[in-house]
């Protein structure tokens, strides 16, 4: 219901602060990405009316049907993907977003260099690192991420901002967490995306940067 998404965002934005503050880090350390995939523009817009800015789309197209016209009234706004990104939507998702979240791969990362060029746009970049291995899920895989990070920035000189991870939906996540913020800390990256609304304060007490919180704030998607 739409007059529950204010409620739901002053309780997360609370737990936030309480887990920050017991992890012994400093207000705002942890930024709330309100994850707004599958809800409709209302949604988002009570979002907006509650004081949210920072929000996260799984698909180009679905944000490319919302967001331009929340950010001409809302220029403050900030748009992260956050979904897998097909190659051939990648000047779609350069054009829209601030974050792109999920660059896992040399093909995407070619493509995203080469939709930089035409757009003349440049949005930060999070590595997605598949921290288990897991088969059916997208992520560079830890043991070739190091190699991955330097290609990137190095080599194509991209704007890689930090590293994002989903771990095993059955698993422990806080080892998880962990190999992310060791992975990143190699490299100077200080961007961490990881938790979301089952596992965000672990990722906080494990030095997240952003957590990504969706059904706790909009309610349970059909």
């Amino acid at each position: 219901m739409l007059e529950d998404i204010a409620a739901n965002l002053t309780r997360i934005r609370a737990r936030i602060e309480a887990a920050t503050a017991a992890a012994g880090r400093p207000p705002g350390a942890a930024r709330l990405v309100a994850v707004s995939k599958t809800n409709p523009v209302e949604a988002v817009e009570a979002a907006l009316a509650a004081g949210q800015r920072v929000f996260g789309e799984n698909r180009v197209q679905e944000a490319a049907a919302k967001f331009p016209q929340l950010r001409a009234a809302h220029p403050d706004l900030r748009l992260h993907i956050i979904g897998p990104l097909q190659t051939n939507k990648a000047r779609d998702a350069v054009r829209l977003a601030d974050v792109i979240e999920t660059l896992d791969r040399p093909k995407l990362a070619l493509a995203l260099m080469d939709a930089m060029q035409k757009e003349g746009r440049r949005p930060d970049l999070l590595i997605q690192v598949n921290t288990g291995a897991e088969p059916q899920k997208a992520g560079i895989l830890p043991d070739e991420t190091d190699a991955f990070i330097t290609l990137c920035r190095t080599t194509h000189g991209l704007p890689v901002i930090g590293l994002m991870c989903i771990p095993p939906a059955e698993a422990d996540p806080a080892p998880h967490f962990d190999l992310l913020a060791r992975i990143a800390a190699r490299h100077g990256l200080t961007t961490l995306s990881m938790g979301m609304s089952g596992d965000f304060e672990t990722a906080i007490r494990h030095g997240a940067t952003h957590v990504r919180v969706g059904s706790a704030i909009f309610g349970a998607r059909g």
